[in-house]
């Protein structure tokens, strides 16, 4: 380990490891049942765990020789209350460890060091680059969309606490922070109800308001302090998106008027911190000429906040034309006075107008179809042939409708909210701004039938095409979509009606592409190669038509669904793919883990716009793959799949992960809005949404998802001859390096002692070896490329915080599997009894701690 990663490993034991072992001896006086004798025998339970594995004993053994040896709990419901109190204390645990990260984050990271603005500025003056900057931010921007799949497993009340923890572990103000511990103790971390598709809007548009507005905010400060030329004031170089009430594939609870309640929260939220600003302003604005305009600006805003009948009388110049008239009077009578104060806030008021974030709808594909049968069945405005008419022959169809349809004039509740979303739309763009909601979304797009559905459905919803001012965006997802994407695409730039659309938006077509589905289909290094492969080629395209692409990102936390090191990935894109944008899905757990506090935000928002800004300016040698590395890179890609495919072709893969792991406890957990599956009915891995489907991998330990393929990919190419090229490409190309480097975090969040017991069983036993093989020959492999004697050995820290939490959730996963183990004996006993829900009830529970201890799990 060299000086720099040994000094950073001090600081965060000093900061993290070394407080987290003192404020845990706080949790002794927690407000729990005999919370004193908890603690202790958590940490003898620990113990045991560690040894009762090392010794190759099952969950269920060891669980049952410590109640044995350590105490005098002989009932079966005395032992489930123990174990239910380790839980409560295991959670709040995490919570404090989360705390502790969020609040040493600026001692941990080097805000100025590699991948910040700061270190992109220096860059820029050693090379003499300001002209190719201010180039590339003309039309260059980061988009953050933050969606509300079901991975964060902390209600919003538990959110403010560790807010409100980490400021007061901060100052070191032990009074407060017991106080903290204190009221989480009192705290429940399991919500009763399902949340609704407005609750889950809620709980994000607190990060907007609380992180995002300032870290965003902040960025732009500097950004237009250090290069003032380059910073263009009509393109914010930093968007949000959202799609809590705007996403509603397969979540039959979202509806229009939910996508209304949701645009006008964001821009009650966004009107609300403009006035928060303001009246700080006028603290130290108090001069003349100047304390009136902010007066009655406050009025204004005060009275769209609070007075029911102004909630559209305002609109973002009558925001921002005072405050620059503001900004020319301090500048011209007042010597510049506070002038950054008054900047910072116009910077704030150009990036997020008065809609904050912009609402994505998406729906599937499937769906437009079904609606459109619907309306030629029961109006005029589409042949009753409808569906039976050719593809070619449906476009000319829906091209020439020329009526208006009426969502009351269908009986499907879907097919009505469908058309009404489309009208939603129209209405929050008058109200929020063109950018209120600009983006329609399709899920499963296979054809390029599929994108004209959705403009012929806008066309009968009410728009004229010239104010057609939406983007469609397809998404690709599974490997075949990915394969058939140029042909989709090139059919669209092929037709004259589309083609207009695109030249009224800009001549710019955006393009989703899904990692996490890609990944359920198509292994991890397929996926993620599919989709490289896929930019290039869609870039070719767009530059044959003389259009722009953008492409968006449907990225979860792990490795598995296109997380890891985000930023990287964007830093190893050659110049053969198109970087005008970079964009994103920021899900969950993710939220709250990279951009949970106003530092961690801005530091991976800096690191993710350097990522975009640097590949414009400098073009490295290790992100251009030659022929023969792309090559390499084909038949790894080829070979793993082969791998994959195998193993989910295995008629008992889906049942092995349903028998071993909690993946059918996930409906019941009340985490998200939206049904675990797609459809109903048995359980297929086409309709099991990804994120379950990650998230139960993740909680068995195993992780199969993040490098299943890689070991056999590289076995073989290795008996081939080719491990020299192997070698090389490893050496130059930055995309396979961080593909592997991710694969790393994937393999050193798996512990297979945990479900060893498995290993013998008559109907999983072989499943459980072939998976427990190649993450052996996945490692094996990993490690020989790298040189390192173990996993993650060039990310000291990194490791470290997962290695210390990987101590705290041990008793969780021990007792999760103990109670699944329970449950299944009850099963193949037809034993019906009380006592199955309460395990039930401890592997949900357990369920919370697990997912939040690891951070970027599913």
């Amino acid at each position: 380990m060299d000086s720099s990663s040994n000094s950073a490993l001090q600081t965060y034991d000093k900061h993290v490891g070394l407080k987290f072992q003192l404020y845990n001896s706080l949790f002794t006086s927690l407000p729990f049942h005999r919370v004193e004798k908890t603690g202790v025998l958590l940490s003898i339970f620990l113990l045991h765990c560690e040894e009762g594995f090392e010794k190759e004993l099952s969950p269920n053994e060891i669980i049952s020789t410590f109640f044995g040896q350590y105490t005098p709990y002989r009932t079966e419901q005395e032992q489930i209350d123990l174990l239910f109190r380790f839980v409560q204390y295991a959670e709040r645990q995490v919570v404090l460890f989360d705390a502790l990260e969020d609040a040493s984050f600026r001692e941990t990271h080097d805000m100025a060091g590699a991948g910040t603005l700061k270190h992109l500025q220096a860059e820029v003056e050693q090379t003499q680059t300001q002209a190719q900057l201010k180039e590339k931010l003309q039309d260059f921007s980061v988009r953050l969309v933050l969606t509300a799949h079901p991975t964060q497993f902390y209600p919003s009340e538990v959110l403010g606490i560790i807010n409100d923890l980490s400021k007061a572990l901060l100052n070191d103000n032990t009074t407060q922070v017991n106080s903290y511990l204190r009221q989480l103790g009192k705290t429940p971390f399991f919500k009763n109800e399902k949340p609704s598709p407005y609750d889950e809007a809620v709980s994000l548009i607190w990060y907007l308001e609380n992180v995002f507005y300032q870290a965003a905010g902040q960025i732009m400060a500097y950004l237009k302090s250090q290069f003032p030329q380059a910073v263009s004031d009509k393109n914010p170089l930093i968007r949000l998106g959202f799609w809590p009430g705007g996403d509603r594939d397969g979540n039959p609870f979202v509806t229009a008027a939910i996508t209304l309640q949701v645009a006008e929260s964001l821009r009650g939220a966004i009107i609300k911190s403009y006035y928060r600003d303001v009246r700080r302003l006028k603290r130290r604005l108090t001069f003349k000429g100047v304390l009136n305009e902010l007066l009655v600006l406050e009025q204004k805003l005060y009275n769209n906040l609070f007075l029911p009948g102004y909630k559209a009388d305002i609109t973002k110049d009558d925001v921002l034309v005072p405050l620059q008239k503001i900004r020319e009077t301090l500048i011209r009578e007042h010597n510049s006075l506070f002038l950054h104060h008054a900047e910072n806030l116009i910077r704030k008021v150009e990036l997020f107008g008065l809609y904050f974030a912009s609402l994505d709808v998406r729906q599937d594909s499937s769906a437009h179809t079904e609606a459109l049968e619907a309306i030629a069945a029961s109006t005029d405005a589409l042949p009753k042939n409808y569906a039976e008419l050719s593809p070619s022959e449906k476009i000319s169809a829906l091209l020439n409708a020329n009526a208006t349809v009426s969502p009351e004039a269908l009986e499907n509740e879907l097919h009505r909210d469908i058309l009404a979303s489309m009208q939603a739309i129209k209405t929050i763009q008058e109200i929020n701004g063109p950018y209120g909601s600009h983006r329609y979304i399709i899920s499963h797009s296979t054809s390029a039938l599929d994108v004209m559905e959705v403009y012929g459905l806008f066309l009968l919803s009410g728009w004229q095409p010239e104010e057609l001012s939406v983007d469609i965006v397809p998404l690709f997802e599974t490997i075949d979509d990915l394969k058939n994407a140029h042909e989709v695409m090139q059919a669209l730039y092929r037709s004259d009606e589309y083609r207009q659309h695109l030249h009224r938006r800009g001549n710019i077509q955006s393009i989703m592409l899904g990692f996490s589905d890609g990944t359920k289909d198509g292994g991890y290094l397929m996926s993620n190669w599919s989709i490289y492969k896929a930019k290039e080629e869609l870039t070719r395209l767009a530059h044959q038509y003389d259009l722009q692409v953008v492409f968006f990102d449907g990225r979860g936390g792990p490795p598995a669904r296109g997380g890891g090191s985000t930023h990287q990935f964007y830093a190893s894109m050659g110049p053969k793919i198109a970087s005008k944008e970079i964009q994103l899905t920021i899900q969950g757990q993710t939220i709250s883990s990279n951009f949970g506090t106003i530092d961690s935000a801005q530091y991976n928002m800096e690191q993710l716009m350097h990522a975009g800004i640097r590949n414009a300016l400098f073009t490295a040698q290790e992100t251009t793959l030659s022929a023969e590395e792309e090559q390499v890179m084909q038949r790894l890609a080829e070979e793993s799949y082969v791998a994959y495919n195998t193993l989910k072709n295995n008629p008992n893969f889906l049942e092995y992960l349903n028998y071993a792991s909690p993946l059918r406890y996930y409906a019941e957990a009340n985490i998200g809005s939206r049904p675990s599956k797609r459809k109903p009915g048995k359980l297929n891995l086409n309709d099991l949404r990804a994120v379950p489907y990650v998230g139960s991998w993740s909680q068995l330990k195993q992780n199969l998802p993040g490098y299943f393929g890689v070991g056999s990919a590289l076995e073989k190419l290795e008996a081939d001859g080719q491990w020299e090229a192997i070698a090389q490409l490893y050496g130059r190309s930055l995309f396979f390096r961080t593909l592997l480097g991710n694969c790393e975090m994937a393999m050193t969040k798996c512990f297979f002692p945990l479900t060893a017991f498995l290993a013998n069983h008559p109907q999983y036993g072989e499943l459980w070896n072939i998976i427990y093989q190649e993450f052996e020959r996945t490692k094996q492999y990993v490690l020989r490329l790298t040189g390192n004697t173990h996993l993650m050995a060039d990310k000291p820290v990194n490791l470290h915080s997962i290695q210390m939490r990987q101590r705290i959730e041990m008793p969780l996963l021990t007792i999760q599997q103990f109670a699944l183990t329970k449950i299944r004996e009850m099963e193949e006993q037809e034993a019906v009894t009380p006592d199955k829900s309460k395990f039930e009830k401890l592997v949900m529970r357990c369920s919370f701690g697990i997912i939040n201890a690891e951070r970027n799990s599913a």
